[in-house]
This record gives structure tokens, C-alpha cells and sequence, in this order.
């Protein structure tokens, strides 16, 4: 049988990838606001960001409460710390969505800016990595934690391709300057959710491996 000890445990891997899933929607709510002007969409997802707070907080109340009245040591307290690092990073992401959120609905009210598929390709590498930066904590997958690692150089390089593109734009045509700006903080968002899932990964191998690659994620 369990104990109450290993019981609080399993219950932190639950807020865990509960806040994961929330966060995980926030941010393809997001992006689906932004791909279709949708303000309303948007607007959803700056209330719902609520709800992830909660969830860190209770996740922070879990870790301390383990801390405190348990004394846990060897993987156990890589675990506990892991996951206040993993709930950090939840959290920040889910800012990134508000932030793509309020962007989106100051550039519905004006007329859309040529498509830019280098924005696209960063979204979407950006989803990839917090999808299987989750997949590798829900089922202990080491690879796929690297694999998150080696994705986040794609999303530096896209990220600068979105910048160039907007600079070309307003040298061009001035009266996309503020539009474009917009545009840049909204990349800015996805290079930072690439940067905080990767900080995810990271996590995920110190749990496991009980190893910090902190700023050097690395095979």
C-alpha cells in the first residue's frame, strides 16, 4: 500500500499536468485569437489565466507542505523541486498566452499585415516543444526532454526571421510601423514560451537524472 507520503506525491504529478493541460489550451486559444483576429477569443484567454494562478499556488502549497513535514531526500526532493520549477515555468507561459491575447485584440480593431509564415513556423515549433516537454514529465521520457532541448535553436532563428521581416516591412511602409511592432511582441511571447518549455525539459532531467544542465540542455 501507498503511503500518505507517497499519496501527496501522486497528487503534485496530477496539479502538475493539470496545470499543464490548462496552460497547454491557454496558449492554442491564443494563437487560434490571434490567426483569426478573434477578440473575443482573446479576451477569454486573459480571464482564464486565473485559473493557472491557482493552480501554482496550489502546486507551491503542495511542495511545502511536502518539505516541511516530510523531509524528503534523493529523488523525492529532486521531484518536489522540480515541480516548484515546472509550476514557475507553467505559470510564465501562461502569461506569454495573455500577452499574445492583448496584442491580438489591439491588431483586430486594424487591418491585417501581410502573412508572415515565419511567425506560423514559430508558433508551431513552440506548441511542439510544450507538448512534448508535457509528454516527457506525464511519462519520465528522458529523450523526449532532450529532443525538447535541441528544438529551442529553430525557435531563436525563426524569432529572428519574424524581426527582419517586420523591419524590412516598416522601412517600407510606414504606416505598419505600429502594427508591426505588435507583431514583434508577439514573436517576442513565442521565443520566450520556447525559452520557459525548454527551462521544462531541464527540469524534467534533473527529476530523473538528478543532473542540472540549467543553460547548457544538452545530451
Amino acid at each position: 500500500m501507498k503511503t500518505r507520503f507517497h499519496r501527496q506525491l501522486d497528487e503534485l504529478k496530477m496539479t502538475i499536468l493539470e496545470m499543464a493541460s490548462v496552460t497547454e489550451k491557454a496558449m492554442e486559444k491564443a494563437l487560434k485569437a490571434f490567426r483569426t483576429r478573434d477578440a473575443q477569443l482573446a479576451q477569454q484567454v486573459i480571464e482564464g489565466d486565473q485559473e493557472i494562478n491557482q493552480l501554482e499556488m496550489a502546486v507551491d502549497h503542495l511542495c511545502l507542505s511536502l518539505l516541511a513535514l516530510e523531509q524528503p531526500v534523493a529523488k523525492d526532493l529532486r521531484f518536489i523541486i522540480g515541480s516548484i520549477r515546472m509550476s514557475i515555468d507553467l505559470e510564465r507561459i501562461g502569461d506569454q498566452a495573455v500577452n499574445i491575447a492583448q496584442r491580438t485584440k489591439s491588431l483586430s480593431a486594424k487591418p491585417p499585415l501581410p502573412p508572415v509564415p515565419e511567425l506560423d513556423g514559430l508558433a508551431d515549433t513552440a506548441m511542439d516543444m510544450l507538448r512534448v516537454a508535457i509528454s516527457s514529465f506525464a511519462n519520465r521520457n528522458i529523450s523526449q526532454a532532450y529532443d525538447v532541448c535541441q528544438m529551442d535553436d529553430e525557435a531563436d532563428e525563426l524569432n529572428v526571421a519574424v524581426l527582419k521581416k517586420m523591419i524590412d516591412l516598416m522601412v517600407t511602409e510606414s504606416r505598419s510601423i505600429e502594427r508591426a511592432v505588435q507583431t514583434i511582441i508577439v514573436a517576442r511571447c513565442l521565443e520566450r514560451v520556447a525559452d520557459q518549455t525548454t527551462n521544462i525539459a531541464e527540469s524534467v532531467i534533473f527529476m530523473a537524472e538528478g543532473v542540472n544542465i540549467k543553460h547548457r540542455c544538452e545530451p
